[in-house]
Formats: structure tokens, C-alpha cells, sequence
């Protein structure tokens, strides 16, 4: 595990402390096994930011659209 991969991991607990440790870590799982597809949900979500959206608002909508291919993802 590199430095990047270990700062990522450590913001995504900050980030998911509410989050029961078992879906934290499947979450966790998933972004290091499809990185690119989390780019381009971060992509997006600033795209929209930028457009004037709040952060939740951004998300949830960026999420909505990705919906499916994030379930496909969790299994």
C-alpha cells in the first residue's frame, strides 16, 4: 500500500465515521477495486458544484444517475 492509497483510506474514514465498520469496508473495497469509476463520480459532483448545486445536492444527483452501475459495483 502506497502513501496515496493510505491518505485515501484515512479521509474515508473521516468522511464515513458514521458509517458501521462492515460497510465502510465494503465501500472501501470497492473504490480500490474500481478507482476510475469514483473519478469520474468526483468529476461530476465538483462539475455541478461549480454550477451552483450544494455538495449534498451534487452528490445525490450525480448518484442517481450512476445508481445502477454503483449497485453492480457493491455486489
Amino acid at each position: 500500500m502506497g502513501i496515496k492509497d493510505f491518505m485515501l483510506r484515512q479521509v474515508l474514514k473521516h468522511k464515513l465515521k458514521g458509517v458501521p465498520e462492515a460497510q465502510r469496508d465494503m465501500i472501501m473495497g470497492v473504490m480500490e477495486r474500481n478507482p476510475e469509476f469514483f473519478k469520474k463520480i468526483g468529476k461530476e459532483v465538483e462539475k455541478r458544484k461549480k454550477s451552483g448545486q450544494s455538495e449534498m445536492e451534487a452528490t445525490m444527483a450525480v448518484m442517481r444517475e450512476h445508481q445502477a452501475e454503483f449497485q453492480k459495483l457493491m455486489r
